[in-house]
């Protein structure tokens, strides 16, 4: 059907309106409304908008869209309604600067018995914006000229920003048309806007600007000159009778102004892909055939290869050569014991079967490794080019909320916060479509009032990152690096800007150092007040106030004059660590969807001029804590962000990082977005980044890099069902974190899961006891029904009413949150031509405005992060980040891989995507150590045991999370054969009878295989061969250490439910590159001599001892016996030798700075081993040497 616009009378338009129903267009998206045009414009009727609580989007219940562009003169009588409609739109742009403003100042306090309060800190308009934009130094650059200078919609008459007044630009035009700053034609349509809307122009200079003579002489602009055909309609001399009178206004021309201007067709050749002659299908040489234009949007986002053939095939084959050798080298072990050492020989092969079984764990997973590239062009050009829905080129991105922790500001110094904080928001993504939740799990006015000062400092960082392109994007990691900061930069004026943000940042940083100094002296002041205005009103009342004198002395204020909600330094009442309210504090409002361009006003630090200045938004948050209500640590302030940022962004991915962990490539999201909205993407549940690390010293003693693990163990499991997570610099589905399964997904089932089961499971199920059953398994959570338009069902399929239901008593009482479910669901959903996909979005469907955030929303907020929302709920069971583990970033992931979802390791730019800190102290070290192989422990029995997983996780899936749960009960058996060199050494037995040719050989068959199977690792993965072996010194180092004591405190914990509690790991607050001086170099690396001792040291300790000893008794009683067995010492020593050199960086850690152990120390060590050694020799000598001991032929003690 169509539709009749009736214009108003002597309108010569008419617009046909057709409704557009694009194929799978769901509820919650808003096309392009129909406006009528000018007031008096009879009507069209609208369907009324339908807004879904919590959802931050609007939506046409109708779904017509309508395609058409329609230009229209100004006439005198549409006069007034251009202008009543611009005030409107003013006015209307004014009430929503001061409702961004009056959030931005105010902050959200409530809780347990509470009433939700908005305290204003400051409110003031922010005009920073606008200002930036529209005042300041705005007149013309013309020499002897300072008239206000002509600004086209806020922009100069050209593009390079060159500002110039009206009669400057005229005088420019009549003479050779060109830009007086970049000496380029001016654009024409700069002078129509001009002469359109500049309201003070007169008679004359409007026919000098609208002469069709003065417009044919105009020289073409740029992009003029590449068209085919330009003023192909235009109106000769004039008009057609010759007489010089404007000819009348031709409405079709403007109705069809592609064709009556540009003619049919386009000329603008692609660069990339074309022209170079001799492609298929040429006519002629050196003439390809006709680009296909829309190519380059329907390549895919990523692509995945496979490791080489060459490389791989021998890696496959050497993994079943060494199983095979292994198979054969235990069953002659067990067919041939040492009755001599029964003992020994017992336990050496025990150990050697589970060192083949841990063995095999760990390499099979390895039998896949893959390699991943991400195509950002194409995504660029899919979801940020100008389309039908589209006209105006916005992000049709998703939106991404990024989740920083943080727990105690004394241990993680809110400076290395900060930097994380600002390299977010300086990060390559749509700035309306981020938005950024710092988690203050500690509640401190020290981090509050840090992200306070980095919220205004990133009004200077983030535009200059922008106008330069710097990276990384984290101004101590920037300005910390030794490199030449001029390459590649262009811009005269960089190197001045550079030096004045320096200045700021370091003026930056003494102010966050000086913050702890000033809020004990404001509370002191506050506090000495407090009590002395007690003290009158005791005076004058004549009544004790002790209490309340104590009670104001403790108190921690804001700079407004105000006790601050959240822990104060002294721990108080309700003010304490685990007993505060709830606090949400939106530092920096949410953006307007256009952007907003700055000037060169003269008063800001950097020339803005052409660069966007709007700034993601930045939300402090600080859960409520109360006595007896468990917090669950980190898991429980995720699953607090989680729930706050679906009230106010409610973005549909989520990244997560450490505070320690700042964005290094600053288009890392956008590789991120590329796997979750490729084919295929809407099964991929989290996308995880490799961890990079910097701080750490260039010998990497303790293996902080962990490559290994990240490069080879990581990339294999890519290659099956999806790498695991690893706590940080991951981005999720919000949909996959709140317990829902997969749309489809494939069962593995029969003999190591080969034979497959396609489900889909957004089929409708039959009602019974087995859906109830589903419904209560961990495995099937369905999406709530979102009505899908076209096909007439759900969109999730079409779900039980009961399941709809059951959502409250899931995510909790929260209407808002439950409402903003399918929102998030159909943001996070893959375009409609995207191959293979059912229910997927129409394109342009979120290149909308978001709603405004506003006080209400807040509030609902605030209720969600309260200590009690999440009972009777399953958050932490099933929903968001799991409890119950230190470990919660590996459940979380298990459970679901375990749904059936997918995960993809993003390993594909030479830039690392992110860099954090780690401890390289070996104490803190071991300590981190500690805590992980405890939450492995915790696992292993556990229901998460991948014993028990569902048919929907892969076989060799499988086997890797088992060997994640299993690995620390190697080391029991790894102190075992530790120790069995040096008591083979002391006893005189080793652990075979003899060294036969057929233990030598098969000793040196399964070594040399072990050693090709690591140069293939080190060739396929990229790693070197001295990170290789750094992480098999330090498994050994562990192994002996932390997961000894890992495992007794994971048994505590199972058998007596003894819970042990870990302190948080301390950041270095140098965290960039080491640069400067060599003093300056020992000093970044101070805390890696520093011994700091601790009861995991002792197993290593007593290892080394012990083997040091056996070595020197061994070699002693062999010089005195009278039948000396060499074979038998050299295999000892060979062996405590290589328990030793695997112990070496250990023993380096613990003698400190190099030159700070004095000499006597190594003197009296190698003393006393010599009269250990000889003090065993004299009591158990060897047979025979007793009689020439005796006689005198050894030594004798007086």
């Amino acid at each position: 059907m169509s539709r009749r616009l009736s214009l108003p009378a002597g309108t010569p338009v008419t617009v046909a309106v057709s409704p557009v129903r694009s194929p799978g267009d769901g509820v919650v998206r808003r096309g392009t409304p129909r406006h009528s045009i000018g007031s008096s414009t009879a009507t069209l009727q609208v369907s009324p908008v339908r807004r879904s609580g919590g959802s931050r989007y609007a939506a046409d219940e109708s779904a017509e869209f309508v395609h058409y562009t329609v230009h229209i003169p100004p006439t005198p009588e549409r006069a007034a309604s251009v202008a009543a409609s611009e005030s409107a739109t003013a006015a209307a742009e004014e009430v929503l600067r001061q409702q961004r403003s009056y959030i931005s100042g105010t902050i959200f306090t409530g809780g347990l018995n509470l009433a939700t309060r908005g305290h204003v800190l400051n409110f003031s308009d922010d005009k920073t914006a606008a200002a930036a934009a529209k005042s300041g130094n705005m007149s013309c650059k013309m020499r002897g000229c300072d008239m206000p200078a002509l600004l086209n919609s806020g922009r100069p008459p050209c593009d390079c920003g060159f500002m110039i007044c009206k009669e400057c630009y005229l005088e420019c035009l009549a003479g050779a048309g060109n830009c007086p700053g970049c000496k380029d034609p001016f654009s024409s349509a700069s002078g129509d806007d001009t002469d359109g809307d500049s309201a003070a122009a007169t008679d004359d200079e409007e026919e000098a600007i609208s002469s069709s003579e003065e417009r044919d002489h105009l020289p073409l602009t740029s992009m003029a000159r590449k068209f085919s055909v330009v003023h192909s309609m235009k109106i000769p001399g004039g008009g057609g009778a010759g007489n010089g009178k404007p000819a009348e206004f031709d409405h079709a021309r403007w109705l069809f102004e592609t064709k009556g201007t540009y003619g049919y067709g386009n000329a603008l050749w692609p660069k990339d892909g074309h022209g170079h002659g001799g492609g298929a299908g040429a006519g002629f040489v050196g003439v390809d055939e006709p680009p296909n234009f829309g190519a380059r949007c329907r390549r895919p986002l990523t692509r995945k290869t496979s490791v080489s053939q060459a490389i791989l095939s021998p890696y496959r084959l050497l993994i079943l050569i060494r199983m095979v050798a292994l198979g054969f080298f235990l069953t002659w072990r067990i067919r041939h014991p040492n009755p001599e050492a029964i003992w020994l020989w017992a336990m050496s092969v025990t150990c050697e079967i589970w060192f083949a079984f841990s063995w095999l764990l760990d390499s099979l997973p390895k039998l896949c490794p893959v390699h991943r590239a991400a195509d950002l062009a194409v995504l660029s050009d899919r979801f940020e080019s100008p389309t039908s829905r589209n006209p105006k080129g916005r992000s049709d991105l998703p939106g991404i909320d990024v989740f920083v922790t943080s727990a105690d500001p004394e241990k993680e110094p809110p400076l290395v916060t900060a930097n994380t904080i600002l390299s977010i928001l300086a990060a390559d993504y749509p700035v309306e479509k981020l938005a950024c939740y710092l988690s203050d799990d500690g509640g401190a006015l020290l981090t509050f009032e840090a992200m306070a000062e980095t919220a205004s400092f990133a009004r200077v960082w983030v535009p200059f990152c922008r106008k330069h392109g710097v990276e990384p994007r984290s101004p101590e990691a920037y300005f910390g690096m030794r490199r030449d900061f001029t390459k590649n930069k262009v811009r005269v004026d960089f190197v001045k800007e550079r030096r004045k943000v320096k200045r700021e940042y370091d003026e930056f940083k003494v102010s966050i150092n000086s913050l702890p100094e000033s809020i004990r002296r404001r509370s002191d002041a506050y506090n000495a007040g407090e009590e002395i205005r007690a003290r009158r009103r005791q005076q004058e009342d004549g009544e004790a106030a002790a209490e309340e004198i104590a009670a104001a002395v403790k108190a921690t204020w804001m700079s407004d004059g105000s006790q601050w909600p959240g822990t104060w330094t002294t721990a108080a009442a309700d003010h304490s660590r685990g007993d505060h309210a709830g606090i949400i504090q939106a530092m920096l409002a949410p953006p307007t969807s256009d952007p907003v361009l700055g000037g060169d006003d003269g008063g800001g630090l950097i020339d803005t001029t052409g660069v966007d200045i709007r700034l993601p938004m930045l939300v402090y948050v600080s859960r409520e804590k109360r006595p007896g209500y468990d917090h669950n640590k980190k898991a429980g302030a995720m699953n607090a962000l989680v729930r706050t940022s679906a009230i106010m962004s409610n973005g549909p991915f989520i990244l997560n990082l450490d505070c320690d962990h700042y964005i290094h490539n600053s288009s890392a999201l956008r590789e991120g977005m590329c796997f979750m909205l490729d084919r295929g993407g809407d099964r991929v549940c989290f996308v995880q980044f490799p961890q990079r690390f910097e701080g750490i010293d260039p010998s990497d003693r303790y293996a902080n890099h962990n490559l290994v693990f990240f490069d080879v163990s990581m990339r294999a499991m890519d290659g099956l069902q999806g790498p695991m997570y690893v706590g940080t610099g991951c981005v999720f589905r919000r949909t996959a974190l709140y317990g829902f399964s997969p749309p489809r997904a494939t069962e593995h089932r029969g003999w190591l899961g080969r034979r497959k089961i396609k489900l889909f499971l957004t089929k409708k199920k039959s009602m019974g006891k087995k859906s109830d059953k589903m419904m209560d398994n961990d495995t099937e959570i369905m999406l709530p029904p979102i009505e899908d338009d076209d096909c007439g069902v759900t969109a999730g399929g079409d779900i039980e009413s009961s399941s709809t239901a059951m959502l409250p008593r899931r995510f909790g009482g929260s209407a808002t949150f439950v409402a903003s479910i399918p929102v998030a669901e159909y943001q996070g959903r893959l375009l409609q031509d995207t191959p293979g996909v059912h229910h997927g979005r129409p394109a342009g469907a979120l290149a909308v405005p978001r709603e405004p955030l506003d006080a209400a929303t807040v509030a609902e907020a605030i209720s969600v992060v309260s200590c009690f929302y999440e009972e009777k709920t399953e958050w932490g069971k099933r929903i968001g980040w799991i409890y119950g583990s230190v470990t919660e970033d590996v459940v979380t992931g298990y459970r679901m891989h375990n749904r059936g979802w997918r995960s993809v390791y993003c390993c594909t730019s030479r830039r690392d995507a992110f860099r954090g800190t780690a401890p390289i102290n070996l104490t803190d070290r071991l300590h981190q150590v500690l805590r992980w192989a405890t939450g492995s422990v915790e696992i292993f029995f556990s229901r998460n045991n991948a014993v028990f997983a569902s048919p929907r996780m892969k076989f060799l899936q499988r086997v890797a999370y088992f060997n994640a749960g299993m690995y620390p009960f190697t080391s029991l058996f790894l102190i075992v054969y530790c120790l069995l060199p040096a008591v083979s050494l002391f006893s005189g037995k080793f652990i075979v009878q003899r060294l036969s040719a057929t233990f030598l050989v098969f000793l040196l068959v399964i070594t040399i295989t072990l050693c090709l199977l690591a140069l293939l690792e080190i060739k396929w993965s990229g790693i070197t061969l001295h990170e290789w072996w750094r992480n098999e010194q330090f498994w050994v180092i562990g192994g002996t250490s932390a997961h000894p004591a890992a495992v007794m405190q994971g048994l505590l914990k199972v058998i007596a439910g003894v819970d042990v509690s870990f302190t948080l790991t301390s950041k270095n607050s140098n965290s960039g590159d080491v640069g400067g001086e060599e003093g300056n170099e020992e000093d970044a690396f101070a805390e890696l001599y520093e011994v700091r001792w601790s009861f995991l040291m002792v197993p290593p300790v007593t290892i080394m001892m012990v083997n040091a000893v056996a070595i020197a008794v061994a070699s002693a009683r062999t010089l005195y016996s009278e039948f000396p067995q060499w074979s038998k010492l050299l295999g000892g020593v060979f062996f405590s030798f290589w328990v030793l050199c695997h112990l070496y960086p250990f023993a380096k850690g613990l003698l400190g700075r190099r030159g700070r152990v004095p000499t006597i120390v190594f003197v009296w060590s190698g003393l006393i081993s010599m009269i250990i050694s000889l003090l065993w020799v004299y009591i158990s000598p060897p047979a025979g040497a007793r009689e020439r001991i005796d006689g005198g032929g050894g030594f004798s003690f007086p």
